[in-house]
């Protein structure tokens, strides 16, 4: 136990421990250690251990522990201390404290020690913890072999083996291929042992040595289950005794390290083995009844294990449904539950003759606490269990995946350790679910419930995720939900707000009245349905509502929660994550939907400046993406894009979608709208589209910025000037007024309401541009040439489009040639 005074002078020790290797700082402590070592030492070599050498350890050991470089102590203060550790005269807790300073320095030099002839099962336990923490793969090997040699031999009276299970099981954990196989079956059968055979009678108290202590000595009472019933059956982690023997502890112990056991060497014999002598056939049997032992023959170490274990997480699992009598026993049970129905799943992928007695069993316990929503960790390995083994015992398991998907995130999407698991399962899953069951990508409004409350902490996950959701039937509602995801927040706040509302207050709203807030309109029937179809469970395109402008204009006033901006945030991330996979299996029909909802939900985006940014750069990124993968989209969707240029001619009242999407826009018209893309693009098509964006780029050079103006990107208006020439080459009638219009450019950028919203670079960039294309078009057929593809999309003209810039400072030279040269 640590002192108040210890713990204090761990943070004097943590606060003045400096990081870099060559400060002063660092000196004088390396200075302090080794003065505080050498008093520690002396008091260490007294003719007695004193209390002073315990509080001097203590605060040797919290002064190594918070120190933050490699520590260095003396080599003969090591030497000391691993001779006292080994000393069989040293108190217990000097050896704990001097083993716990030792363990701190690893790796370290002076080490001597070793667990060869060591004997006492605490202090081989307590050299071994020093040696493993040493990271030599040869010290593991070395550990492990000495520990299973003290395991498979009678201890002596007094020794006990529970202070070498927790070494064994860091010994498999670091280095599982140190232990040999007859080894592995030595462990396997003692493991089997503790499991099913400790004793089912509680311990005795120790006695307290006064005169009476040994006149009357009582009888062990039975063990009990966690409900106070007296235990009828064998001895597991959940059942309860005042006083515990020690085979009980090693029961204990065994569970705790039983799955790693498994998954290392649970499966070695199963090759050796022929189907027909394995564990309970393809018979199913009544719970909690082991597979009997094949007449005249013993059952192999590993698969006596297995029997054994299957046997006791199937009493675990009943022992975790009772009633318990301590509020901690709910939550210690539960946790077995989970760790029971986990061994089992690997029991049966090691062995398949479990599996329909495992079948049989999950299926009833799932139908006990499927309504239960403190269970709700325990569904999980219960899914994965018949995700896993479904398809050979040849069962329906929709039932319990539509249960898993539909109730848990509806409900629990607020409990931030089930959002983590469950999404994690998912992710883990996500392949095994697309294979063989339809309800997860249907569940997708559900899932992303968790990213909505849960977000930042899952958006990697959901980066993950987000693939298997996707595929030509959710994409479309995907996309509005991702949009919508802040909303959604919101939405689960005010749900949950309004489920904690006294029953006075949950009455209905007027329907002829307008609510005053949120929690009212979501009682509201006018608002009813969008809610609904906001937080629903499932995928349901048909029953959308015509808009949902009304509620998010609603939720506006949860715009700066700092829950819903930090949803908001991952958004963008996900957008792009969208579009990029959608680009791998859209066909042209989805490619042209996903064009017109990117363009209409432009102007309805959750009222949160930055988000909205955001969102428009990427959409207006991804739009040009698209119209890469499909140019013949711009003539197929002529009017709902020239629509759309027509809506944002308005640049003072749509500044940020100008600026971060309808110049992309522009770019596509510019660069796709040709014959050579598609055939049915008319002169009529690109007079239409000439027009509206001459509009757009009038209003522009007209305005004089003020204070309040809001500018519009340079790099825009150079793309509206590249698009508006490259339209006027392809219906070369249009080369007059974009001429005249180029021409202004000189004027707009001289401008003083021009030069104080622009930077002078900027400006020359712009008027340069603007010359450039003028004197490309007073050369027609080059103007063709370089802004009309052929319809053979040759090296050589990818090559002239990718140096564009370079073709219009070639047509300048020799237009204006430098003074004094020659004419060609």
């Amino acid at each position: 136990m640590f002192t108040a005074a210890a713990e204090s002078f761990l943070r004097q020790a943590r606060a003045r421990a400096p990081d870099s290797p060559g400060c002063p700082g660092r000196e004088i402590q390396e200075d302090e250690l080794r003065r505080f070592a050498a008093r520690v030492s002396a008091l260490l070599q007294g003719p007695e251990a004193s209390a002073e050498a315990v509080d001097g350890l203590q605060r040797l050991h919290l002064t190594v522990a918070a120190t933050k470089y490699p520590r260095k102590l003396n080599g003969k203060f090591v030497e000391l201390l691993q001779t006292v550790l080994c000393s069989p005269k040293s108190p217990e807790q000097i050896q704990v404290l001097c083993a716990a300073i030792l363990r701190e320095m690893s790796p370290c030099n002076d080490l001597i020690l070793s667990c060869d002839e060591i004997q006492d099962t605490k202090l081989l336990s307590l050299v071994s913890s020093i040696l493993l923490a040493q990271g030599n793969k040869g010290e593991v090997a070395a550990v492990g072999q000495r520990v299973v040699q003290v395991l498979e031999r009678r201890l002596p009276e007094g020794q006990s083996a529970r202070f070498l299970l927790p070494v064994l099981a860091n010994v498999i954990s670091l280095s599982p291929e140190s232990l040999t196989e007859e080894q592995i079956n030595v462990i396997s059968k003692k493991l089997a042992d503790w499991l099913r055979y400790a004793s089912i009678q509680q311990g005795m108290a120790q006695p307290s040595g006064g005169f009476f202590s040994s006149l009357r000595t009582k009888q062990p009472a039975p063990i009990t289950e966690v409900d106070g019933a007296v235990a009828t059956d064998f001895f597991t982690v959940l059942s309860v005794a005042q006083h515990y023997t020690q085979d009980q502890w090693l029961n204990v112990q065994a569970f705790s390290m039983l799955r790693n056991w498994l998954l290392c060497y649970g499966g070695k014999e199963l090759d050796t083995l022929n189907p027909g002598d394995r564990a309970g056939g393809d018979r199913c049997v009544a719970p909690v009844v082991p597979a009997p032992a094949r007449a005249g023959r013993q059952l192999p170490p590993g698969e006596r294990l297995r029997d054994k274990a299957f046997a006791y997480c199937q009493r675990l699992a009943q022992q975790s449904l009772r009633r318990p009598l301590k509020k901690d026993d709910g939550d210690l049970q539960k946790a077995c539950l989970i760790e029971a129905v986990t061994i089992m799943d690997i029991i049966c992928k090691q062995d398949s003759s479990y599996v329909c007695r495992a079948v049989s069993f999950l299926r009833t316990l799932h139908s006990r606490i499927c309504g239960d929503a403190t269970y709700a960790r325990a569904l999980l390995p219960i899914a994965q269990f018949f995700l896993n083994h479904s398809k050979l015992a040849a069962v329906d398991s929709d039932a319990i995946y539509k249960h898993l998907f539909t109730d848990i995130p509806a409900q629990l999407f607020h409990n931030p350790s089930l959002a983590f698991e469950f999404v994690q399962f998912c992710k883990d899953n996500s392949q095994l679910f697309t294979d063989s069951s339809s309800i997860f990508r249907q569940s997708f409004p559900n899932l992303f419930k968790f990213l909505a409350w849960n977000s930042p902490p899952l958006i990697s996950e959901f980066v993950d995720l987000l693939p298997f959701l996707l595929d030509p039937g959710t994409a479309i509602e995907i996309f509005h939900l991702l949009l919508d995801l802040p909303c959604l927040t919101a939405a689960l706040d005010i749900q949950l707000r309004a489920a904690a509302l006294p029953a006075s207050e949950k009455a209905g709203a007027d329907p002829a009245g307008k609510p005053a807030s949120c929690l009212e309109a979501f009682r509201h029937p006018r608002y009813r349905s969008t809610f609904q179809y906001l937080l629903r469970t499932r995928s349901a395109p048909e029953d959308a509502p015509d808009s949902l402008v009304p509620l998010r204009q609603l939720l506006a006033s949860l715009a700066g929660s700092p829950r819903v901006v930090q949803c908001a945030e991952t958004v963008p991330v996900l957008l792009e994550l969208f579009f990029r996979v959608v680009a791998e299996f859209a066909d042209g029909s989805l490619i042209n939907q996903l064009v017109v909802l990117l363009l209409r939900r432009s102007d309805q985006i959750y009222e949160i400046p930055a988000f909205k940014e955001d969102v428009y750069r990427v959409l207006g990124s991804q739009l040009a993406m698209l119209c890469g993968l499909r140019p013949a989209l711009v003539v197929e969707l002529s009017t709902e894009i020239l629509e759309f240029s027509g809506a944002v001619s308005n640049i003072q009242s749509k500044e940020a979608i100008f600026t971060h999407l309808a110049w992309h826009q522009a770019w596509a018209v510019g660069e796709f709208l040709s014959v050579s893309h598609d055939k049915r693009c008319t002169v009529e098509q690109i007079t239409r589209f000439f027009e509206t964006l001459e509009a757009v780029l009038f209003e522009i050079t007209q305005l004089r910025p003020q204070a309040s103006t809001p500018s519009c990107a340079p790099r825009a208006i150079s793309v509206l000037m590249a698009t508006l020439t490259k339209l006027a080459a392809r219906s070369q009638d249009l080369i007059p007024r974009v001429s005249m219009f180029l021409s202004k450019m000189r004027t707009f950028v001289q401008s003083p309401a021009v030069t104080s919203v622009y930077c002078e670079e900027d400006l020359e960039e712009l008027l340069i541009r603007a010359t450039e294309l003028m004197n490309l078009l007073k050369m027609p057929s080059m103007a063709q040439f370089v802004f009309t593809p052929p319809v053979a999309n040759t090296q050589f003209q990818r090559e002239v489009n990718d140096s564009l810039p370079l073709a219009l400072r070639l047509v300048t030279q020799l237009l204006e040639p430098a003074p004094g040269s020659m004419p060609v």
